[in-house]
């Protein structure tokens, strides 16, 4: 039976890779994929699952205007997983076409993403799949500056924690740290 999985964690804990290894592991197996990652993210490019040790996989991009749900229905060959990196960035739309997948398809479907923003508030992606999701799993990481668990993101720019602004600015650690909460609230920048 096909269930919905929502995989996340702070920057840094490894989802990215998490996709790309699972996807390998299915194919080594000759099972067939599809991988979907947000347009938003284009730090690489716009439709690449890349991760920060440098593993990359080519991925279909998702617009507002793209329908997760039909790419896989009209797919040649039914897939034995659907993976959507970078969930957060998703509309609530799209998170009911992955829901769709697995109970109408009875394809097993794993999103990845972060939580919540900088301003420690949930996406809306991360919202809907956390109302969702059939199973919940953390990916755990440490704080940038200490040894707590890392559970949110701390924007800086020029050196400086930020805490107001738009809630999506794309970056990687020249803009954001994994931290806990303590080191949110009192960074030792």
């Amino acid at each position: 039976m096909a269930q919905l999985f929502f995989k996340y964690g702070a920057m840094n804990s490894g989802k990215s890779i998490e996709i790309i290894k699972v996807a390998h592991n299915y194919e080594e197996q000759n099972k067939k994929v599809l991988i979907f990652t947000s347009s938003i993210d284009n730090r690489d490019e716009v439709g690449v699952v890349s991760s920060r040790i440098g593993f990359r996989r080519e991925a279909i991009p998702v617009y507002s205007n793209t329908n997760i749900y039909s790419i896989v229905k009209d797919n040649e060959h039914k897939p034995a997983c659907v993976l959507v990196d970078e969930c957060q960035f998703l509309e609530k739309e799209h998170i009911i076409q992955l829901t769709k997948i697995v109970d109408e398809l009875d394809i097993p479907v794993m999103g990845f993403g972060l939580k919540n923003d900088f301003q420690n508030e949930l996406f809306e992606g991360s919202k809907y799949m956390l109302l969702y999701a059939d199973k919940i799993e953390e990916m755990k990481t440490i704080c940038w500056f200490c040894e707590r668990k890392a559970t949110m993101a701390l924007r800086v720019e020029d050196g400086k924690p930020i805490y107001t602004g738009e809630q999506i600015k794309v970056g990687g650690n020249d803009a954001y740290y994994p931290v806990c909460r303590k080191c949110h609230t009192n960074p030792p920048l």
